[in-house]
């Protein structure tokens, strides 16, 4: 990455640790408001449904409001002023919290998340070209892997920090939870999403990195035409599906097949979201501007220490940590597929979701603590997917850039539908749930055509990806 944008990165991947904190802490507030106003399970899954749909939604609007202006929004108003005012959409949503926690109404809690997802939308349009474009296109995986690092830290400490200011203030033998508690982190996340905001404004942060001058004139199927962007748009849906219905679904497979009790799901659970923060940390090496040799040392060091967060989390938390310790065997090959993939993304995508595919095989036919941790080891082989997908899908688009992108946020909904799908596969009546997975082998294997594909597309306009080189 050029010197002079390594402040501006630093300032950029702030809004990847909010994304990180607001989603993992959304898994605070299902049950809190679950008991609190005697929902249903299907009634308070609508907090995870408000929250991602306004990503759809959003998306749909950017591009809709794009194609009426016949120009991209963030090429007239830039992307600091594209970023502050998705931040200040964010906090305005927040401010909902204020009378949906004084009145306990439901409707408002889940007004207010949506009104933040449309401003993370925004936001995912403008901070993923931007952190591709901020130094080598090329290595732009790498520079989303690493911000995708410091969105694994906002889903570890978010939950905690949320779960701390609620039941911080309920009694033990209270059986009402006081919903007022709820508004106080939300509203303290708000101003600062208005802090954050004013910083990008008066930032060094390009305004139109990667961007060329003129109007954008496309229609949306003008750029869903193009093979790179409409593959890419199927890619992150299977992306996403895969990555949240393997989860999803872990805690009931280790409830039938391993009589796992609930209280003792929560490290394994831990342990998938901790590996994509494990993968993200290795790819992330190659994003300094290091010599080949320091890179490879750094690669070899950060995953482990991603591992260490998560043992130091869960001995606090008071688990046993040395039942992980074989885990680390998968981590090694991880890292062994890193550096054969050398940081070229469509070589590490390919990779990535072979292994994947092993691993859910792997699951789907062995038994025991195999099974789970080949599971698990399925968030090792998500983890730099997102970053390799995006960057492919991009590459080379010029103006048609941030309008593809919105295309490609709107399809994070594909982590519903999957695990939709799954979930009825998991049916006694259909495969089961060990056998349901299979769905997680389809979609990897679409990756791996993705893979192959879309490199042969781009060569055909001139655009490569090649070994990476030290010092970029």
């Amino acid at each position: 990455m050029q010197k002079n944008n390594t402040g501006a990165f630093i300032t950029l991947i702030s809004v990847f640790f909010f994304w990180g904190f607001v989603a993992a802490s959304n898994d605070i507030l299902i049950p809190v408001f679950k008991k609190a106003l005697n929902l249903s399970q299907l009634q308070s899954q609508l907090i995870s449904f408000a929250f991602y749909i306004a990503y759809t939604v959003g998306s749909l609007a950017y591009f809709i409001i794009s194609s009426l202006r016949k120009e991209d929004i963030l090429h007239s108003i830039g992307y600091r002023n594209g970023l502050a005012l998705g931040l200040c959409i964010s906090a305005a949503g927040t401010l909902l919290f204020i009378p949906a926690a004084n009145n306990a109404s439901f409707p408002l809690l889940i007004s207010g998340l949506f009104i933040v997802g449309l401003g993370f939308s925004l936001q995912q349009i403008a901070a993923n070209p931007l952190a591709v474009n901020l130094g080598n296109p090329k290595e732009g995986n790498m520079r989303l892997s690493l911000a995708g690092g410091i969105n694994n830290i906002g889903t570890t400490i978010g939950p905690v920090i949320v779960a701390f200011a609620i039941f911080g203030k309920v009694s033990s033998g209270e059986t009402a939870l006081n919903l007022e508690a709820v508004k106080i982190p939300y509203l303290v996340l708000g101003a600062a999403f208005l802090l954050v905001a004013i910083i990008f404004k008066f930032s060094n942060i390009p305004d139109k990195a990667g961007m060329e001058e003129g109007r954008s004139e496309s229609s949306i199927m003008d750029i869903i035409s193009m093979p790179q962007v409409l593959m890419g748009m199927i890619a992150i849906f299977v992306y996403v599906g895969v990555e949240v219905s393997t989860a999803s679904n872990l805690p009931e497979f280790m409830k039938q097949k391993l009589g796992t009790q609930e209280k003792d799901i929560a490290p394994f659970v831990s342990l998938f979201w901790a590996s994509l923060m494990i993968g993200r940390w290795t790819s992330a090496a190659g994003a300094f501007n290091l010599d080949a040799g320091a890179k490879q040392k750094l690669s070899i060091l950060l995953p482990f220490a991603a591992f260490s967060i998560f043992a130091l989390v869960n001995f606090i938390a008071g688990y046993d940590i040395s039942q992980f310790y074989p885990y680390l065997f998968i981590v090694i090959l991880l890292a062994t597929a890193d550096a054969v993939s050398d940081g070229n993304p469509a070589r590490q995508l390919f990779i990535y979701s072979l292994l994947g595919m092993a691993a859910l095989i792997t699951g789907i036919f062995a038994h025991g603590i195999i099974s789970v941790f080949a599971f698990i080891s399925v968030g090792l082989f998500c983890s730099t997917l997102w970053p390799c997908i995006f960057t492919l899908s991009i590459a080379g688009l010029g103006n048609k850039t941030n309008t593809a992108s919105s295309l490609l946020i709107m399809m994070i909904m594909g982590g519903g539908v999957v695990s939709l799908v799954q979930g009825a596969l998991a049916d006694d009546n259909m495969l089961g749930i060990q056998h349901s997975y299979w769905i997680g082998v389809v979609c990897f294997a679409y990756l791996a055509f993705f893979a192959l594909k879309v490199q042969r597309e781009l060569h055909k306009r001139g655009v490569e990806f090649g070994k990476v080189e030290a010092g970029h």
